[in-house]
């Protein structure tokens, strides 16, 4: 059985890495090898080609902006701390990918908003009213859905920040609290 060959040599990708980043403490500006650009260019097409990326419009943008973020992030690379250069490329580009989802599905949720409000009014402004001009992508029920799926995710992101917030309000004020009670038992001692 013949054994699988990986699209990215992760030890040859680290040798390169550690010969750039030493090339890059002397010089502070270096240019990234070839073998390296390729690497991180098959990492973000492979992973803009599973099955949860796949089928999103800007999937070039996506693989622009995951290859201009691990440029951007490749010095903080440190190989005494780890040696999966391809986990780190990895991540640094599925972070991408969900961040370019977000402002799409934001600028999305404006563009139908806007249309949504123009269909109502026109359809007030019976002389105007032209459905077929919005076309079939811009249908009422499509837009609506996606409007109140995106508005019912931002409150419940707003809701878990709520209670984020009030989680991490009470654990400073409980460790602050602890810490005084602590300080003031060291001085009860000292008296003693």
């Amino acid at each position: 059985m013949r054994k699988k060959q990986n699209y990215v040599n992760n030890s040859r990708l680290l040798e390169s890495l550690k010969e750039y980043l030493e090339k890059y403490k002397v010089h502070n500006k270096t240019q990234v090898s070839d073998y390296i650009g390729e690497c991180i260019q098959s990492i973000a097409t492979k992973l803009a080609n599973r099955p949860n990326f796949i089928n999103y419009p800007f999937k070039e943008e996506m693989i622009a902006d995951g290859i201009e973020n691990s440029l951007r992030y490749i010095n903080n690379f440190d190989p005494s701390k780890s040696s999966n250069p391809f986990a780190y490329f990895t991540q640094i580009i599925h972070n991408a990918f969900v961040r370019r989802i977000q402002r799409e599905k934001t600028q999305l949720y404006t563009k139908y908003k806007l249309i949504n409000q123009r269909i109502v009014h026109d359809f007030h402004d019976v002389e105007n009213l032209n459905v077929t001009k919005y076309g079939s992508e811009y249908s009422d029920s499509n837009m609506h859905d996606f409007i109140i799926k995106f508005e019912a995710a931002q409150e419940d992101k707003k809701e878990r920040i709520k209670k984020y917030a009030k989680v991490s309000r009470k654990h400073n004020f409980e460790e602050i609290f602890r810490r005084i009670m602590e300080e003031c038992d060291g001085e009860e001692q000292d008296q003693d």
